[in-house]
């Protein structure tokens, strides 16, 4: 996943280089802002709590790692369309 924080609104959707979603957030990247606003786009997008989601890898950089668990039945079918 590829985040670009300070953008003008939250929106989840995309492809960035090779296949990653990518995920923007109006929150700048500075004291975990972005992260928790990550965070909170992907539960909305993927009808989760926010709770469910980790990110697992990539805390301090643009290019992150993250987790949903539990997954939801659909998944697969929500990844796919927010990829385009």
């Amino acid at each position: 996943m590829r985040v670009k924080p300070g953008a003008r609104r939250d929106a989840v959707g995309g492809r960035w280089g090779d296949g990653a979603l990518v995920v923007a957030v109006a929150a700048p990247a500075v004291e975990g802002k972005a992260n928790e606003a990550v965070r909170k786009a992907l539960a909305k997008a993927f009808g989760v709590r926010r709770q469910d989601v980790a990110i697992a890898s990539g805390e301090r950089g643009r290019d992150k790692v993250v987790v949903i668990d539990p997954a939801p039945d659909d998944g697969a079918e929500v990844l796919a369309a927010l990829l385009g």
